[in-house]
């Protein structure tokens, strides 16, 4: 019943945004945050909130509470780094609107990986808690949150200035969906994945929950010939017309184990019947499940170890991990919390031991973290019976935001966890992680040859440096500059120097293919593929200025990087990068108004190749109004194939590039 009062709630949305034409703006703004404030008063639907909370902001720059609720919103939610923009209007207009202020702007700055602007805003909301030691309001942050938050801020600088050689890749939509996709578990041979989704397709339940997203519901997939098929809801008896999710799978892919609702939070398990179905689950036997939340589990391989987390008294902090070993019953018994070497005063969380028994991964919100959850690695020495001290996987692979629940493969050569990312299909989206391999030095032979006297000659990085100017006036732009390669998304550090200029040092040896990017507020982004050469024995420098255009009437810029099924409109998995960068800049610049263009090639008749272009116009225009973005802002047009862009006489350099998407500014 609950869905049919959201519809009514957005019916009475829909009906006064239509009225509101008469209006002024500030009024309009108004009405915006009230239909707000009525969904959150009525549901728990925060993200349709903070989009009619974004719209009253932008309506209404001056509009202090909306403004607030905003950024707020966005914190809570996704677009975390958005929320600044919200708070620095509130804090122009009346810094002392709210004690903690200063605090949320850090917070904001630090999700989107600007530690130093952040640790300023800490440092101030500082100095106002040192002018009102006695302060005690409800907007009160206390000094041991804000010290975390900075030592989280400069652990951030150190990671991001040094990332890991990890390749982290979006796993494809067979598995993700636009929906929430996560806790990701896999059989021994990774022929199998079992995950948690809150996708509308294949839900068992039609209806919503109160955050007006469908329930929970445990999704499998397989992989055929190499690649994954098509995700399908596992069914009953694992799945109920309610939240259901799932926890851990063992080795053999025969046993899954679940989180239900009962007892505070309780653990279930399920076993795979001879014919293929899942057995009714039950309660783990022994003493694991208790009247606190067991919130967490992992097996070891050969299933007489495993690891849980619960909130159970005793414990270092808020969620700790404990060790239970299988007595002779088959029940789960000797049940030991980890220790300090483990757990810290925080969360720690999501614990995964590996398939050799001795190496525990697991998420802390504690130790050397760089914000929220971030994963750690940690050892056991049979030697010395003791954990060795836990590693911060470091960065990409950890943000500012919360990563949790990753898991390993048998050979340790993948891993995979959920996350938010540039190139995820909606909210939460599976990912797979390439870990790199230790060089395994060779077997030296038992007689030596005569060395041959030989200079090793030295390799040099590649100095890539690039330029960001505005079009036209050629002014310096500070502007975000990101470097990573192509198809593994191998982040390149860079360096910045003197204002809108970044530097890369490129070390690899082979000439690889990077995807270079370019955002800035209030300018059209630019996203470059690129082929670079790399190391080699002479020092070489490439400079490349790129010119970022203003959003201005009339700009047009082509967005190579959308790419569609043969003869479809349905987009494949490696052009959420650049819709997701689209749909950034249209949030970014509330007032930007659009016509998405969609053009083919002369290959096929006038009539099809229009009606084609068409609808992939359409399909942009789609996944942006569903991630919040106000239809009215977009105007989608086909024009098949009557401008082209070169000659529709050669592949490679004429139908390719006639084959693409544009947008062009209609007003701003």
């Amino acid at each position: 019943m609950y869905s049919m009062r959201s519809i009514l709630i957005f019916l009475a949305v829909a009906g006064t945004i239509l009225t509101g034409y008469s209006q002024t703006e500030k009024e309009q703004a108004k009405v915006y945050m009230e239909q707000a404030e009525l969904i959150m008063a009525e549901t728990r639907a925060i993200d349709d909130a903070r989009d009619l909370m974004v719209t009253a902001a932008n309506l209404d720059p001056t509009n202090i509470k909306a403004n607030f609720e905003a950024g707020h919103y966005h914190i809570k939610t996704i677009g975390k780094d958005l929320a600044v923009k919200y708070f620095l209007r509130v804090y122009e207009l009346d810094p002392n609107y709210r004690f903690d202020l200063e605090f949320w702007i850090g917070q904001s700055y630090q999700y989107g990986l600007e530690f130093d602007k952040a640790i300023d805003f800490y440092n101030r909301y500082k100095q106002r808690l040192a002018k009102r030691p006695n302060y005690l309001g409800n907007d009160r942050v206390s000094p041991a949150v804000v010290d975390r938050a900075i030592y989280e801020c400069e652990n951030g600088k150190e990671y991001v200035a040094n990332p890991k050689n990890f390749s982290i890749v979006n796993i494809g939509r067979e598995i993700n969906s636009e929906w929430d996709d996560y806790a990701p578990v896999f059989n021994e041979s990774e022929d199998q994945v079992i995950f948690t989704s809150r996708r509308r397709d294949g839900n068992m339940n039609q209806n919503v929950d109160l955050d007006n997203k469908p329930f929970e519901d445990i999704f499998i997939a397989r992989k055929v010939n190499g690649q994954w098929t098509a995700a399908e809801n596992i069914g009953s008896p694992i799945n109920t017309p309610y939240h259901d999710s799932n926890l851990a799978l063992s080795a053999d892919g025969q046993t899954l184990f679940i989180y239900t609702d009962e007892g505070g939070g309780d653990i279930y398990y399920s076993d795979r019947q001879p014919n293929g179905t899942w057995g009714a689950p039950v309660p783990l036997p022994g003493i694991i499940n208790s009247s606190y939340e067991e919130k967490s589990i992992t097996i070891s391989s050969d299933e007489k170890t495993l690891y849980f987390s619960s909130n159970r008294p005793g414990g270092y902090g808020g969620l700790d991990i404990y060790r239970a070993t299988k007595d002779a019953k088959g029940e789960w018994s000797n049940v030991k919390n980890m220790g300090p070497k483990i757990n810290t005063e925080y969360d720690d969380d999501g614990p995964f031991i590996d398939y050799d028994g001795k190496t525990l991964y697991f998420s802390s919100k504690g130790r050397k973290g760089m914000g929220g959850f971030d994963i750690y690695k940690s050892v056991f020495d049979e030697a010395t019976n003791e954990w060795s001290e836990p590693e911060n996987l470091g960065y990409p692979i950890n943000t500012p935001d919360n990563d949790i629940y990753f898991v390993s493969t048998k050979d340790g050569k993948r891993a995979y966890y959920s996350s938010v990312r540039e190139d995820g299909l909606g909210y939460d989206d599976i990912f797979m992680i390439t870990i790199p391999q230790p060089v395994v030095a060779a077997k030296e032979p038992e007689k030596l040859p005569e060395p041959i006297p030989e200079i090793e000659k030295q390799k040099f990085p590649l100095r890539y440096q690039v330029k960001v100017v505005e079009a036209g006036s050629g002014r310096p732009l500070e502007a975000k500059v990101r470097l990573q390669g192509l198809r593994d998304n191998l982040v390149v550090p860079g360096v910045s120097g003197e204002t809108g200029i970044m530097e890369f040092l490129i070390r690899a040896e082979e000439p690889k293919d990077y995807r270079l990017s370019v955002e800035l507020e209030g300018y059209a982004f630019v996203n470059q593929n690129l082929k670079l050469e790399g190391a080699s024995e002479t020092e070489r420098s490439i400079t490349r200025t790129v010119e970022l255009r203003k959003l201005t009437t009339g700009v047009v810029s082509v967005l190579r990087n959308i790419y569609f099924d043969f003869d479809k409109a349905t987009f494949r998995t490696e052009s959420y990068t650049e819709l997701n960068k689209l749909e950034r800049m249209m949030a970014e610049n509330p007032n930007l108004k659009v016509e998405i263009a969609g053009h083919t090639d002369a290959i096929g008749t006038a009539a099809y190749n229009k009606l084609l272009s068409q609808r992939r116009a359409e399909a942009v225009k789609d996944f942006l109004t569903k991630k919040g973005i106000d239809p009215r802002r977009i105007t989608a047009v086909g024009y098949g194939k009557t401008r082209p862009l070169a000659s529709n006489d050669d592949e490679e350099e004429g139908r390719e590039l006639n084959r693409r998407v544009e947008f062009k500014v209609l007003g701003n």
